[in-house]
């Protein structure tokens, strides 16, 4: 099938709760996933983020594509674990998933929106309004908490 086939069959939903199933397969596809993971975890981590958006394949039922905004709805937003199963990349779904995200935030009012991208990846960011944040480090903890 050609990609705007592909694409005329995808609908993007913003959700509360979806199958545990197509979340864990994609979060597999990313390479993101700990086999050692309860997935009973994903059902509050979709209704936990501000927005999870999953991209529907109309023709299964299934999510193809998933991201999410994590925020507290009234300042700054991330957006965070969108991925784009294999097949499915490279036909304007992904940037649609991101731009509904996107669009989410600022209908609520939250216009401060930042991401962590993978290496070489940011070409597919900058065309949605996405910058390096010159003289910022992404940084991540790790270990207990020391000096108490």
């Amino acid at each position: 099938m050609d990609q705007a086939g592909m694409r005329d069959r995808i609908e993007v939903l913003v959700v509360k709760i979806w199958d545990t199933d197509d979340i864990r397969s994609l979060y597999r596809e990313a390479g993101w996933w700990d086999e050692t993971w309860d997935p009973v975890y994903i059902t509050p981590l979709i209704s936990g983020s501000l927005a999870f958006a999953v991209a529907v394949d109309q023709e299964t039922g299934h999510a193809v594509a998933m991201g999410r905004a994590l925020s507290d709805g009234v300042s700054d937003a991330y957006i965070q674990d969108l991925v784009v199963k294999s097949e499915f990349r490279a036909s304007g779904i992904g940037r649609k998933l991101l731009h509904t995200l996107i669009s989410y935030c600022q209908a609520r009012g939250i216009t401060w929106i930042a991401l962590i991208a993978e290496p070489g990846t940011e070409q597919f960011y900058m065309p949605s309004g996405f910058k390096r944040m010159e003289g910022y480090i992404p940084m991540i903890h790790q270990g207990p908490v020391k000096g108490e």
